[in-house]
Formats: C-alpha cells, structure tokens, sequence
C-alpha cells in the first residue's frame, strides 16, 4: 500500500498562518514559526481588545451623562437614581448621545428624574 503524506494539508496550513501574518514585520510575515507565533499573540490581542472595547465605551458614556448633569445641578449617581425611580429605562449609551446632541432633551431628563427624587 502507498504511504499517505501530508505535503498538501501542511502546506494549506501554513498557506493559512502566512496569510493572516500578510503585512506583519521582518520575518514574521515571511516565517512559518515566527508568524505562527505573532498571528497566536495577536489573535488574543484581538480577544482581550474586544473585552476591553465594551468597558471603554461604557466609561466615555457615563463620562458624557457625569458631565452632562453636573451641567444641569446634579451629579451622575442622583441623575441615575432618579430616572430610575422614575421609571425611566434608558441605557447609557442613549443618554449620552442625549447628552451631547440634544441639550434640551437631557434638561427635561434631568427635571424628570428631579421631580422623582422629590416624591
């Protein structure tokens, strides 16, 4: 019986590694092993980056809405706790975007959650 080689699954492998390593420099573009190792490190780059992308926007958005009602006479933890018991369910990133584009908009909000607050 004929001996199977793996010549063309081997190739195809390290076709695939090189290809994502297109760009990287000196030898770890041209390298099988230096390129498997970088395109290994940057892929958990990429992981951790899209972990740590979710908590950065949520902070920049809680620093909009802190700034925001500081504006307005109040700070971020009242403001919260008055939409809250208010009964207003509006997520972060769209009070920001309140915050930044619509001033009037985040005013009313701000009296909203006031007016709770007061209850």
């Amino acid at each position: 019986m004929a001996r199977i080689k793996g010549a063309m699954m081997t190739r195809k492998r390290r076709k695939k590694v090189l290809k994502l390593a297109k760009g990287y420099f000196g030898a770890k573009h041209r390298l099988f092993k230096t390129a498997k190792e970088a395109v290994m490190k940057s892929g958990n780059y990429a992981y951790i980056g899209r972990r740590l992308k979710k908590r950065d926007f949520r902070r920049l958005w809680i620093t909009r809405i802190s700034a925001a009602a500081k504006m307005n006479g109040m700070n971020y933890s009242t403001f919260m706790n008055g939409l809250k018991k208010a009964g207003v369910e509006m997520n972060r990133k769209m009070l920001a975007d309140l915050a930044v584009n619509d001033a009037n908009g985040f005013a009313t909000l701000v009296k909203t959650a006031q007016k709770a607050l007061d209850k």
